[in-house]
């Protein structure tokens, strides 16, 4: 029986690949909403974050020796050695499909709360498999934009609102300050309707509306102003204005207005 979190994370990139395979040619040069990344530069940038989770999970050494190579040469201000083999358009499509898929595998047949180092803070499995789903499901969602196309959410958006609550610490630490007191009660509406709740309950500080919305706000893929949550409380105002779930330097969200469209 495959891990829950594993069997959402096969379902993301099979939306997802559904998508890419209906794309022209042209399309996979053309620039998304996301720091102007064509679709072949997103997708690169899955298929070496994939390539890394299966070398994090399968040999934890070997990882940590990657690891430290990327990181000097990135310091250096060179191209980040060892990674996947990468082409163009559906070429990359195929690579990062097979792949994924193999990755999925992985991760559904582990021990759930066996530890996976990574770039931020190590992760038991279920929640590592959450954070490739985060990716995903984050980084498909500019293809959506590029393409101005209506997308349909499913309660497996429940993963990514949960790491988003979970890293309400994180996003703070991460810019060296020290999270702020209360953490905020998180209530959102799923698709199906269902109300989920996270954290002591609290009307004073307090972050409500769409699970849509809030994934949109913790992944970055949307500034707070062009969502629809309640947000109450100098805690939640101040996190909700620099929520960040991924790991990696401190990152702050899109400008008002730079990621929306009717």
């Amino acid at each position: 029986m495959m891990l829950p979190q594993a069997q959402d994370l096969l379902d993301e990139g099979t939306e997802l690949n559904g998508v890419l395979g209906e794309l022209a040619a042209a399309d996979w040069t053309r620039p998304t909403p996301f720091k102007s990344w064509t679709v072949d530069a997103v997708v690169r940038h899955l298929h070496l974050g994939d390539w890394l989770a299966l070398q994090a999970h399968s040999d934890p050494k070997g990882f940590v020796e990657i690891k430290a190579l990327r990181l000097a040469a990135r310091a250096r201000g060179e191209a980040e050695p060892v990674g996947p083999e990468m082409g163009e358009g559906d070429a990359l499509r195929a690579q990062w499909w097979q792949l994924f898929q193999e990755m999925c595998q992985q991760l559904g047949t582990a021990e759930p709360d066996a530890r996976v180092p990574w770039f931020g803070p190590g992760m038991g499995v279920r929640m590592f498999t959450t954070a490739r789903q985060m990716e995903t499901w984050a980084h498909g969602q500019d293809v959506y934009d590029l393409l101005r196309r209506p997308r349909t959410h499913t309660d497996r958006i429940r993963n990514i609102v949960v790491i988003g609550c979970r890293t309400f610490g994180w996003t703070f630490a991460n810019r060296g300050e020290t999270p702020p007191s209360p953490v905020p009660h998180v209530r959102v509406t799923a698709p199906s309707g269902a109300v989920w709740t996270f954290h002591d309950e609290s009307e004073s500080d307090l972050v409500e509306g769409s699970a849509v919305d809030f994934a949109h706000v913790v992944t970055q893929g949307r500034n707070i102003a062009d969502v629809d949550l309640k947000v109450v409380g100098d805690s939640a105002r101040r996190w909700m204005d620099i929520a960040q779930c991924f790991a990696g330097p401190p990152n702050d969200p899109p400008a008002p207005g730079a990621r929306t469209w009717d």
